[in-house]
């Protein structure tokens, strides 16, 4: 009679990090400073002097970034905080774009 051999394969799995996403608050003109200082301060929990340099860096330049996320809570944040800019009646834009 013939004989069994078993074979055992062991597989290595490489995990790499999450993608990072992100999250840009667009220059507009007309909404007011004081509400992206607070969005930024609110939703994306920086500091009044973080917030402060952020916004003047979005006035300036056209741009500022707000935070690196993973593409799930990217998203949620620029939700969040187009709802709470809508709820004070600024047509502010923000978009979730993956870093390079």
């Amino acid at each position: 009679m013939g004989t069994s051999t078993d074979v055992v394969e062991k597989v290595e799995t490489k995990l790499k990090p999450p993608t990072l996403w992100k999250v840009v608050f667009h220059n507009d003109d007309y909404t007011p400073m004081d509400l992206v200082i607070a969005i930024l301060m609110k939703i994306f929990k920086h500091n009044e002097s973080s917030a402060k340099a952020i916004t003047l860096e979005i006035h300036n330049t056209g741009a500022g970034i707000a935070g690196l996320y993973t593409h799930e809570i990217a998203e949620q944040k620029v939700h969040d905080a187009i709802y709470l800019a809508r709820e004070n009646g600024a047509p502010l834009k923000i978009t979730a774009e993956e870093d390079e």
